[in-house]
């Protein structure tokens, strides 16, 4: 049986027992039904892992021991932070948990002209908990030591005009250049993902502006989880590593 891996949200400076967050304690002790002397892993985002044995198990809190800290990470060597216009129903949350799963740093949910979702703040808070538990149980599955940031909500411009000293690409059908022959190899890349109904023409002059280079990922038109996937994957065979 594979060792469950838990993430612990506050960094781990002693090698001591230790009471798990109340999110961990219930997956431990209500999901997966586990009992003293049975072995977890534990990360807290720093890159380290710390192998730990289950010393209590109750309703209300579960404590391990932890035995060592192990250095390792399996962090793609290159920088990638995925801009995402907000994308309906459990489309997002799919593409945070696959992007995490591919080795995507940081993720910025955005609103653009043809965004479908519409919510009030206090949901938009709400969504942006749900997608850093969905990014953190990513990391658990896939091994990743290091939690990327779900950054707040942000409208496209905004986004944009940010200085950044990497690539930046954005999706388009007519572009010069796949990902596969882009001249320049890089280390870092802000991707652009458009909503269902594609980025309006004074939004993709506005991506000019701000010097996005256009790429194509090929002659078919993919859904935006699709797109953004496929390129983030090109990218990492590209540029990181996959092979």
């Amino acid at each position: 049986m594979r060792i469950p891996r838990i993430y612990h949200p506050e960094l781990i400076v002693t090698l001591d027992s230790l009471a798990l967050s109340e999110d961990a304690a219930g997956h431990v002790g209500r999901v997966l039904r586990m009992k003293p002397g049975q072995e977890v892993l534990l990360f807290d985002g720093s890159g380290a892992e710390f192998p730990a044995l289950i010393e209590e198990v109750s309703k209300k809190q579960v404590v391990v021991k932890i035995s060592q800290r192990v250095e390792r990470s399996i962090e793609s060597p290159l920088d990638l932070h995925l801009g995402q216009v907000i994308s309906r129903g459990d489309k997002m949350e799919f593409t945070i948990q696959k992007s995490v799963e591919l080795g995507v740093n940081v993720i910025t949910p955005l609103i653009s002209e043809r965004c479908g979702v519409k919510l009030d703040p206090k949901r938009f808070e709400k969504k942006l908990l749900q997608w850093q538990k969905i990014a953190i149980a990513a990391c658990e599955q896939s091994g990743r030591n290091i939690v990327p940031e779900i950054r707040p909500i942000m409208a496209l411009e905004e986004w944009c005009q940010e200085e950044y000293d990497g690539l930046k690409l954005n999706l388009h059908p007519r572009a010069k250049y796949s990902i596969n022959t882009l001249p320049t190899p890089v280390t870092k890349v802000r991707l652009l993902i458009g909503p269902e109904g594609g980025l309006s023409s004074d939004e993709i002059d506005m991506t000019h502006q701000y010097q996005f280079e256009e790429t194509l990922l090929g002659p078919r038109v993919l859904r935006t989880e699709t797109a953004a996937l496929t390129a983030i994957t090109a990218l990492q065979v590209r540029f990181g590593d996959l092979g």
